[in-house]
């Protein structure tokens, strides 16, 4: 893996798929499993930290590029004064961020509080039944899900967005669902490419109605 200070708040890795592979992990199983992703994550982090005194305390803006023949991931440290987050993100040259881009860019910069993941899942439904009797026992709220249909099984992405629930709710909503479902080992990039897209939006709603 290789490792370059930028600066004094920012680190950049570089860390080939052989070299995710060597430490025990799979190259799709970072992408759709949060828990390992993470574990490799700080995994890097603590080598950063005993090769380059880069320490990991504090809110981390974290920006990740899927190359050909591996991961290059930046990671700058925030500052906290009076409460507020600041964080000096690297722009390439001749790079500008603008339009929507800019203004997340800079809700995230100026947040109050240090930021809460995203999550995206794929769960797996041995029947579509249980699709059913999910829809029926909870209810998403802006949440984004769609159904996919995947060689011979059906499939739900659900994607949680942070400002939406807290990573408590999040966990305590994904108990819920895998009650009727398994967490699937395929991404959502597979069943995009090779599955039949069966509802788009509010898959679970649409499904309640029709099935009621």
């Amino acid at each position: 893996m290789e490792i370059e200070r930028v600066n004094e708040s920012t680190i950049r890795f570089f860390i080939t798929y052989k070299d995710i592979e060597a430490r025990g992990f799979e190259r799709e199983e970072i992408w759709y499993n949060r828990e390992r992703g993470e574990e490799l994550f700080y995994d890097m982090m603590h080598e950063a930290n005993d090769r380059d005194d880069f320490e990991l305390d504090g809110p981390l803006w974290i920006q990740v590029h899927a190359q050909d023949k591996g991961l290059e991931i930046l990671v700058t440290r925030g500052q906290i004064t009076d409460g507020n987050v600041k964080l000096e993100i690297p722009v390439k040259d001749d790079e500008e961020i603008i339009g929507e881009d800019e203004a997340s860019l800079k809700e995230s910069v100026e947040s109050e509080d240090p930021p809460i993941d995203n999550l995206e899942l794929i769960i797996g439904f041995k029947e579509f039944e249980d699709v059913i009797s999910l829809s029926r026992a909870l209810y998403l709220e802006n949440v984004h899900n769609t159904l996919y249909h995947y060689e011979g099984r059906y499939y739900l992405y659900i994607y949680f967005s942070n400002d939406q629930y807290s990573e408590e709710e999040q966990d305590n909503l994904l108990s819920r669902v895998l009650e009727y479902g398994y967490e699937s080992e395929f991404t959502i990039h597979r069943l995009q490419e090779y599955g039949n897209e069966i509802m788009s939006i509010n898959a679970l709603s649409q499904t309640r109605n029709a099935f009621l």
